[in-house]
């Protein structure tokens, strides 16, 4: 969703006061396989990150322009009732409720197939999915390599136990973020929510480009989790707020339903991805293989909602097919920006 759009311009007394230093960082700082995520306490705003070289605390040397653009963007796939992805639908074929309200005017609507892609990796390197890791390691590697379209789309990986690591900031490069998987090793304790909180808000919750962006993490976890500092509501709206699609991937084979199955799938429909639950080893590769399937199924639909304020309030989304047959997948809503 496409709020904001600043515009920076260096007034005639940048040259007086010299260069400014930039304070912009990522959680991140870079080095595969050795760097810590930030912690929930320094990483509790969603606020627009500072932008690199500038220092946004000099008012007298930077003039900021801010204009609201009330447009929101939604990705979403159809189903018949078999599971089937259909492709040929068009806007007539769907009924589309912000706020419970039908929209002020629907700006477009095509099938896209070729947004590009920002996907965050997230392994669960925690002791209790030791058994099946080596298999979901090649398994992760080679969806990427089917996914990701180099100079397009481009990924991170992110390994997380008691603990978050980035094995591989964002590139385009499948043999780095295949490297990346592999410097992955097994062990410790689970903080789930954190690493999809940390994620989210410092890969992926970015100024919004003027066109549509898929935004997606993928999970590989069995759901359990026993370290984390943010809640999974916490998680959850930070993924709402930076329209990040989560799907996930249990690495649990025990063939039962446990809890952290259920967290795993309230976390997928809370954003519009899907969770997958393969009981085999072969069922892994296969699940891989229909997420891929499902981010090139999308439809996407901008549109201006009616009785809009920027008040940072929660708007529920509801999109519905209105032949009987068809199911729709979407986020649930998204947060409005505040002025």
């Amino acid at each position: 969703m496409n709020y904001t759009k600043q515009i920076f311009a260096v007034a005639a007394c940048w040259l007086a006061v010299g260069s400014v230093s930039s304070h912009a960082q990522s959680g991140f700082a870079g080095v595969p396989g050795a760097d810590h995520l930030l912690s929930p306490d320094s990483a509790v705003s969603a606020s627009t990150p500072s932008q690199p070289g500038f220092d946004t605390d000099d008012k007298d040397s930077i003039l900021t322009i801010k204009k609201r653009v009330d447009e929101v963007n939604v990705l979403f796939i159809a189903t018949d009732r078999h599971g089937k992805f259909v492709r040929n639908l068009n806007k007539g074929d769907f009924n589309i409720l912000d706020d419970h309200k039908p929209p002020q005017s629907i700006i477009d609507f095509k099938r896209q197939t070729d947004l590009p892609l920002e996907m965050g990796l997230l392994v669960d390197v925690s002791g209790s999915v030791h058994n099946r890791f080596e298999f979901e390691q090649e398994a992760a590697i080679g969806f990427m390599q089917h996914v990701l379209r180099p100079g397009f789309d481009k990924a991170f990986v992110v390994g997380f136990n008691a603990h978050g690591q980035l094995a591989q900031d964002f590139t385009d490069n499948v043999s780095l973020l295949s490297t990346g998987v592999k410097r992955l090793h097994s062990g410790g304790g689970t903080a789930l929510y954190d690493a999809i909180y940390r994620a989210c808000k410092d890969k992926l919750l970015k100024d919004k480009s003027d066109h549509p962006i898929r935004r997606a993490i993928v999970i590989l976890s069995d759901g359990e989790d026993n370290q984390s500092e943010v809640s999974k509501q916490q998680a959850i709206e930070m993924a709402q707020r930076a329209e990040v699609l989560i799907y996930a991937i249990s690495t649990d084979d025990s063939g039962l339903i446990l809890r952290g199955d259920k967290t795993l799938e309230q976390l997928a429909d809370a954003t519009g991805g899907r969770a997958f639950f393969p009981f085999k080893m072969k069922d892994i590769t296969r699940s891989f293989a229909a997420i891929e399937d499902e981010l090139r199924s999308q439809y996407v639909v901008s549109y201006k909602p009616s009785d809009f304020d920027a008040d940072g309030r929660y708007r529920s989304i509801e999109i519905t097919a209105l032949k009987k047959d068809l199911q729709v997948r979407s986020r649930k809503g998204y947060f409005a920006p505040r002025q």
